[in-house]
């Protein structure tokens, strides 16, 4: 066993910036995408591109990024992934035309999807040695992903009323610097030995893409329409085929018996429906204080500040002492029907509603159900892996998250648009179409929780599962772990 490494909390605190700033890019460009179609050119449709070439990226290449991690040295590729995101930071702001910036914001998600597993497979490292701390460790690391994504609109609204829009890819230059003077205090990782499956990398990244991208165009082109079913079918295929090469070569980017680890496929069924709930609702709350009650960009931000006070406090103090008394099960699928609670709240918005009256309350309530499942999914989907998969263990969940986060804003902005969201100026027909995307999203978060509560075993009975796995015979230990 490695000895406690005694800069580990200094060490945590470089690992839950980079969370919260990865996490921070996929929405600190919200308020300010008015002002970059303006300036840059971009067509209605074209817009949404500026959020899903991140999160394209970001989710498509989790995978390798985890997989690079296990391989190259968690250290060195958490390195490389901050000189990625960097580049396109500047490449995003100094964009001058729309391809330039989608080109840019891609360039951004190939660092996130570097940074994000290899900060976990540190984690693991500094703080795996203790259970104990390994909570609060992961605590004050899962809290800074939705505390990013909600302080993200606030600090994009500052930006864009105050400064101008290319503040918003500014910021992460001299963050990216600081981060990476500050990767001494990470233990370094030797390299090991093994290849990198470029072939299911590609796979799967265009699977995810080619299916993000036509729930995206959907609502354009029509579901029905011969272009949407074909582009449809050629994503399910290359995810087919990304799962034949996972079974046929030797190392492949994702072993598939790492699927047979307990509790591993319901928790990560858990973080692609909370994503698909989440993400949307914060999406909306943003739109309907803008559009409907008036907000400004910065006053938008600050009404979402509580929502983050909440998450934080919840999650950093609160939510461990609870699993360690409930169990994960219970709070990851309570904590997705409180957040269902939250978001039928919030469907009740009216055209001349007030935010201390319409948004607040429903608002907390649904950080709540979120602060609640997020930590104990993250550590249920990582805590069965082999030490040698961590990364990977990482990079799946954060891809179904990811992955789940862009199909379900995609599919409740088609819901919403159809139900009047698209009539800018318009208040009752843009609320009725708000109030339709979160009575979606509330449906999301309460199949999500009823699953779990169903089919996600319990402690004693994923102990159990994982000792009969630790008395399997060499081979079929081999086999289990895809080596």
């Amino acid at each position: 066993m490695s000895t406690v490494n005694p800069r580990r909390w200094w060490a945590l605190a470089v690992l839950a910036a980079a969370q919260f700033m990865v996490i921070m890019d996929t929405s600190i460009i919200g308020v300010a995408l008015p002002e970059m179609q303006k300036d840059l050119g971009f067509s209605q449709g074209e817009l949404q591109w500026v959020f899903n070439a991140y999160v394209i990226a970001f989710g498509g290449l989790l995978l390798l990024g985890g997989r690079l991690s296990d391989l190259l040295g968690a250290r060195k590729v958490f390195t490389a992934g901050w000189v990625v995101l960097i580049a396109g930071s500047i490449v995003a702001a100094a964009a001058s035309t729309a391809w330039v910036e989608v080109v840019g914001r891609a360039v951004q998600g190939v660092g996130g999807a570097l940074i994000a597993p290899a900060a976990m497979t540190l984690l693991m490292m500094l703080f795996g040695h203790n259970p104990k701390e390994l909570g609060k460790a992961m605590a004050l690391y899962g809290a800074a992903a939705p505390a990013g994504g909600t302080a993200g609109v606030f600090m994009g609204g500052v930006f864009t009323e105050w400064m101008s829009w290319p503040w918003v890819f500014i910021i992460y230059v001299p963050i990216g610097v600081a981060t990476l003077a500050a990767t001494k205090l990470l233990p370094a990782v030797e390299s090991r030995r093994g290849s990198v499956d470029v072939l299911g990398a590609v796979a799967v990244t265009a699977g995810l893409a080619l299916a993000v991208y036509a729930v995206v165009r959907a609502p354009e082109v029509g579901w029905g329409a011969t272009e949407t079913v074909l582009e449809l079918v050629g994503a399910a295929a290359l995810l087919v085929l990304f799962f034949v090469i996972q079974k046929a070569i030797r190392q492949p980017l994702m072993p598939l018996g790492i699927w047979r680890v307990p509790r591993l496929g319901s928790a990560n069924l858990g973080m692609t429906l909370l994503g698909a709930a989440w993400i949307p609702m914060w999406y909306f709350l943003n739109l309907y204080l803008q559009q409907v009650l008036g907000y400004g960009a910065f006053a938008s931000g600050a009404a979402l500040l509580p929502m983050t006070v909440l998450l934080m406090l919840f999650m950093t103090v609160i939510t461990a002492k609870l699993m360690a008394k409930v169990g994960a099960k219970a709070l990851i699928g309570g904590g997705l029907l409180v957040l269902a609670l939250g978001l039928v709240w919030l469907s009740a918005v009216e055209p001349t509603g007030t935010f201390l009256v319409d948004v607040l309350p429903a608002s907390l309530v649904s950080a709540l159900g979120m602060s609640l499942a997020y930590i104990p999914a993250m550590m249920t989907a990582m805590s069965g892996a082999p030490q040698e998969q961590a990364g990977l263990a990482s990079g799946i969940v954060n891809t179904t998250y990811q992955v789940g986060s862009a199909l379900g804003l995609a599919a409740l902005t088609a819901l919403a648009t159809s139900q009047g969201a698209g009539a800018l100026g318009n208040l009752p027909a843009l609320t009725d179409g708000f109030s339709a995307a979160f009575l979606g999203a509330a449906a999301v978060a309460a199949v999500g929780g009823l699953i779990t509560l169903l089919v996600m075993r319990s402690e004693k009975a994923a102990a159990a599962a994982a000792a009969g796995q630790a008395q399997a015979t060499p081979a079929s230990r081999g086999e289990q772990v895809g080596v």
